[in-house]
Order: C-alpha cells, then sequence, then structure tokens
C-alpha cells in the first residue's frame, strides 16, 4: 500500500462518472467535504492481497499515527491509483478501503470517497512541516503480523483517569491541573501518535558520553555498545537479576529462535501484539524471541510442580528480545528491534493469589525503579483491563492506585482482545512529550491452558495455574533512555545532570596540576579503589577539569602542590554543585572513599571499563 497525507483546511470531492471496476454507491456518497481533515490518498498494491486483514492493521495505524501528530479529527480515505504501477485487483482494494474506514471510524470521523469513479477534487493543503507526509507499507517477508495486532488496530478502547477516590472520569472530562505529565501521557495514548519527527536530547547524550550509537552494519534499532555503555547496561542488568532473586526467582535461560510450525507457539504467536522476524534454516520457518514467554512456557509443561512451589517464579534476561518495529518509531535507544528485557513468569494458584502475587510485583517494580533513579514522579501509570474484571475487582484497582497516591490513567476494553485480563505499566515521558513503557505486570489466562502446564494442589489433583508475566523495570536500554532524558530534562531546570555514582563509569578522576604530581595522583587511586582514573594527558587543568564535567564524574580530585604537603584532597563534588559553581570540600582519601562506599552500598559493581590513564584511551565518537 502507498499512501500519501495532507494535512488540510478542506478537501471536497465530486464522482462524475463510474468506471468498468467502480463500486456502487447512492447519490448520497458522490459527493462529499471534511473541514480540517488528514487525506489519506491511497493505492492498494498487489503485494497487499496476500494479508488484506495485516494491511488494514497497520494502514490504519499508520494514519491514526500521522493523524495524532497534526492533531486531525477528521480523515478522509481518498483511493488514488496514480501512486502506484503494481495495483492490486478492485475487489482487494474495495475490501482494504472499507476495513480501513470501518477500523479508523472507532476514533475519528471518516469519510471515503468511492472506488472506482471518476472524481473531482479541491483541496487546501495547510503547508506546515508536517502536513505533506508518504508512507509505504510492505507487509513482506521477515515481517510477521500477529492476529492481536490486527485485534488492537479495531479494539475500542475506553479512555478514563482513575482519581484518589477511587472514581472513573472520561479523560476528556478530567481536570489535568497540577498533573501536567499525566496530561501528556494520556494524549500521547490516545494519538497513538508513535513516530518521531524530533531528535530526543538522549541521542546526543550518548554519543556524547560514549555510551550507545547506532550501527550501520546492522538492521536499524540494533546499536553498539562502548566500553562504558556496556558496563552501565551491565550494572543495570544485574542489580535487576538481584532484586527478582529477592523476589524469589529462579534464573533460567532459554533459546532465542523458535520454530514457527510449533503447534503450541503458533497460536501464542497470534496471541501477542508484536512483529516478528523470521528467519529460514533446513526447511524450518523459525522467528526470533519476542520475550522470554514461549521458553519459560515451554519448561513449565515439562516441570513437575506441586502446590508447595507456589507461587513459582523464572526469571531470565533475554539478551537479546527480537521485535519488528516501524522505522519511523526508531530513536535513539528509546525503541529498538533487539534489547534487553528482564523478564520474569510467575505460576499461580487461582485468581486470588494472581492479584495478591500482583500486589507484590507492583511494589517490588516501584522499589527497582527507585533503586535505578526512577522516583514516582518521574513516570505516570497506566492501568488497563476488561470491564467484566473490573467489575469484579474495584477495591483492588483502587488500591494500586492509593499506593502510587496520584491519579492514573484508565484503559478498558468491552471484551478481552489478548491473553491477559489486568496489566499495568509504568510510563515514562520525556521531552519531546513521548512516552516509553518501563515496568510491567501482566495477569493471563490463556497460557497455562494452552502449553498445558500444571501443578499438584493437596487433593492430589492436576490444576492449571494463573500465569503473571512481569518485567521488574521495562528494558534494560529504556531505562538508560529514561535516566538519560531525565539529566536533560534537569540540565533545563539549572541543574547538572549527572548518574547515580554507582551507575558512573568513571566514579573518581584524578587530575595531577604538573608531572611531578603524578605519582602521587596513582598512589591516591591504588589507595581509594573504585572506579577511579587518571588524566595526566598534556592538557592544561582548565580543560581537564571540563571534560571531567562533560562526562558527568561524580568526583573530581586536582593534586598540586598544596595537596602534595598537606595530605588532603581538593575535591569538587558534582551532586553538590551547580552549572556556575562548583562545589569543593578538602577531605581525605578514606573520607572520599566513605562517601563513594556509603552512595554504592548494596549495589552491583564492575571494575573500570577502560584504560587508568586518559592517554591511553581511544575515541569511540
Amino acid at each position: 500500500m502507498q499512501l500519501l497525507l495532507i494535512h488540510s483546511d478542506f478537501i471536497e470531492f465530486e464522482a462524475k462518472r463510474p468506471t468498468k471496476m467502480a463500486e456502487e454507491i447512492d447519490d448520497q456518497a458522490k459527493k462529499g467535504r471534511l473541514e480540517e481533515a488528514l487525506c489519506a490518498f491511497i493505492a492498494v498494491e498487489k503485494f497487499d492481497e496476500d494479508d488484506p486483514e495485516a494491511v488494514i492493521a497497520e494502514g490504519a495505524k499508520q494514519i491514526t499515527d500521522v493523524a495524532g501528530q497534526v492533531h486531525a479529527a477528521r480523515i478522509m480515505l481518498y483511493p488514488y491509483a496514480h501512486l502506484s504501477p503494481n495495483l492490486s485487483t478492485p475487489a482487494t482494494a474495495i475490501k482494504i478501503l472499507k476495513g480501513l474506514q470501518e477500523t479508523l471510524s472507532g476514533n475519528f470521523e471518516v469519510m471515503r470517497a468511492p472506488f472506482g469513479w471518476y472524481k473531482a477534487f479541491t483541496l487546501s493543503c495547510k503547508g506546515h512541516p508536517l502536513s505533506e507526509l508518504s508512507r509505504s507499507i510492505k507487509l513482506g517477508e521477515g515481517e510477521v503480523v500477529s492476529e492481536a495486532l490486527k485485534s488492537e488496530a479495531k479494539a475500542v478502547s475506553y479512555w478514563k483517569v482513575m482519581d484518589l477516590n477511587g472514581d472513573l472520569i472520561d479523560a476528556d472530562k478530567f481536570d489535568f491541573k497540577g498533573h501536567d505529565n499525566l496530561k501528556k501521557f494520556t494524549n500521547y495514548e490516545i494519538s497513538k501518535a508513535r513516530a518521531v519527527d524530533k531528535v530526543p536530547p538522549h541521542v546526543e547524550l550518548m554519543r556524547r558520553l560514549e555510551l550507545v550509537d547506532y550501527e550501520p552494519g546492522s538492521d536499524p534499532g540494533n546499536m553498539r555498545y562502548y566500553p562504558k555503555g556496556r558496563m552501565v547496561k551491565s550494572l543495570l542488568e544485574n542489580l535487576v537479576l538481584d532484586k527478582a532473586a529477592d523476589m524469589g526467582a529462579m534464573e533460567v535461560e532459554t533459546p532465542i529462535m523458535y520454530d514457527m510450525e510449533h503447534p503450541t507457539l503458533k497460536k501464542y504467536l497470534d496471541r501477542f501484539p508484536a512483529r516478528q522476524y523470521q528467519i529460514e534454516a533446513d526447511k524450518k520457518k523459525l522467528f526470533l524471541r519476542f520475550a522470554a514467554c514461549f521458553g519459560q512456557f515451554l519448561m513449565g509443561h515439562d516441570m513437575t510442580i506441586s502446590y508447595k512451589a507456589m507461587p513459582l517464579k523464572m526469571f531470565e534476561i533475554t539478551r537479546y528480545s527480537f521485535r519488528r518495529e516501524q522505522r519511523g518509531e526508531l530513536v535513539g535507544i528509546r525503541r529498538l528491534r533487539a534489547f534487553t528485557m528482564p523478564d520474569m513468569h510467575t505460576l499461580t494458584r487461582d485468581m486470588l493469589s494472581a492479584t495478591e502475587e500482583f500486589r507484590k510485583q507492583y511494589l517490588a517494580s516501584i522499589a527497582v525503579l527507585k533503586e535505578v533513579g526512577l522516583n514516582l514522579d518521574d513516570y505516570e501509570v497506566a492501568i488497563r483491563f476488561t470491564k467484566d474484571f473490573y467489575s469484579e475487582n474495584k477495591e483492588f484497582i483502587k488500591s494500586l492506585v492509593d499506593i502510587v497516591g496520584k491519579p492514573v490513567l484508565i484503559e478498558m476494553w468491552d471484551e478481552r482482545f489478548f491473553y491477559f485480563v489486568l496489566k499495568f505499566e509504568f510510563n515514562f515521558v520525556d521531552t519531546l512529550d513521548k512516552a516509553s513503557a518501563l515496568s510491567t505486570v501482566q495477569i493471563d489466562v490463556e497460557n497455562a491452558a494452552r502449553y498445558d502446564i500444571s501443578y499438584i494442589d493437596e487433593a492430589g489433583e492436576k490444576k492449571q495455574p494463573i500465569l503473571l508475566h512481569c518485567s521488574p523495570s521495562g528494558a534494560i536500554e529504556r531505562v538508560m533512555y529514561a535516566l538519560l532524558e531525565k539529566a536533560a530534562r534537569e540540565a533545563e531546570e539549572g541543574k547538572l545532570p549527572m548518574l547515580q555514582t554507582w551507575l558512573s563509569p568513571t566514579q573518581v578522576r584524578i587530575i595531577p596540576v604538573a608531572e611531578r604530581h603524578q605519582a602521587r595522583a596513582f598512589e591516591i587511586a591504588g589507595e581509594l579503589g573504585f572506579r577511579t582514573d587518571i588524566d595526566e594527558r598534556d592538557e592544561t587543568v582548565g580543560k581537564k577539569i571540563r571534560d571531567a564535567g562533560r562526562e558527568w564524574i561524580p568526583y573530581v580530585v586536582v593534586i598540586g602542590d598544596e595537596e602534595l604537603s598537606s595530605g588532603q584532597l581538593t575535591v569538587t563534588v558534582r551532586a553538590d554543585s551547580t552549572p556556575k559553581v562548583p562545589a569543593k570540600a578538602k577531605m581525605s582519601i578514606e573520607d572520599l572513599r566513605k562517601r563513594i562506599a556509603a552512595e554504592t552500598a548494596g549495589k552491583p559493581w564492575r571494575r573500570l571499563p577502560m584504560p587508568v590513564k586518559l592517554s591511553e584511551r581511544p575515541k569511540f565518537i
């Protein structure tokens, strides 16, 4: 399918004369006009005949995304054969156009110009930067679109906000005063405008700090990690792994590819709202995993489980999970095609124990994000459920709102489209007003039966559990993105951006004033420990201090004649500094050591990821 999307002041058309392939219409449908509309000129192609439903789902998503970007509430669907030389049959074209109209009508005022007629039209284009866009949709080899994604495109959501009284208020009637971030998140979710038209701040930061970069030799959304970035990523992985162990989870490891024709997996593929990578080997069609569900559920099928083991938790950090996200959504490390997902699955005895465990994992996710440096004020909460689940669990839902102590966004469905009846996400809203899900937990009511997972109860009878899917932090890369975006926001507020000391690639930078001070610098580094490096380059002290600032070094120690004679250190403490006033303190090596030890207590640790001497380091960017 080819799309030409024009944001208009108005568009009007009149059908003049039918061609041999014209659809039958009544006189009323021969004319139409829409004010302030997004006009979608559409050519349905031969390629689209393989899976019209998938094309409808993706076409509706692309049109919805652009409508959200330009804030259009009306859409004109206009068949326009001139966009492609490789057109589908008229029957397929009409089917897809009608499908788009039906799908989009749930959220927009939609008008469709008739297919196969010679038409006159008048259009006034607004002329802003986003008023003329094109999209090419080709769902072919390497991309599998699940039935869940197709259902998601057609799903009707009821958007509400639950306040601290437990009242459900229509999102468009809620007073967002004092809840600006929630308003941005709500607008993002309802508009479904996922595409990014501007580079977010974290992209410049991830490159300047030499953490992460694009990999031109790979598929988009697959990144390269430099030594500093690999270390930060590893520390976050280890923290979440430790927290999962504290929650009672057993760590496992499962394959990254699976047989598409495996009967159980084939059914699950269609229930998960994600696009898959597909590969072929030994005449088999395989797909790359997009979560750890498959391996853990297949493992659960083969296990013998007693009620005494419940709730039973398995955990894996998948490096990597793969999803074929849309190109317009790929930017920096916010949304990727290959990502590291901490993935825990819990087997519970029944719905009562499932909701109890859900609450525990909700609290644990809040604690995990706090550990990495993201507080409740840094993200918004979304809770999604079916009407039936809500009617039976109103007090439970309200208790989740009470825990966070602020209004949350609610998405409710008349019927269940996916495998879960309840889920939450903690969503970070960045400086471009784009939201990204971090922690999540879902109550799964399908897959125990699908995978034939069972446990033995007190009476010796076989029972099927209720499953929970949990990522205590969300994708590790997305946590890094959120930390960088938060730092960028703090910089805009006049604060010095930084990572927590335990996450900083270099925790202490020692700057000898002259060559005669270098020996003492190395002695101090040895006594201090931690991730301490030495800037002995042939540069001015001023430049070295500026460079340390650009790297967000938490502690910078300058060693000159005074420090040699006194034995005391002159330390610039970044956390206490402002952009114009560095906070300097005199302290002993032991004082500094104790301060860093307190800031890193209970956190994972890794050694310095680069040579100690800055003169021996390569520049990656």
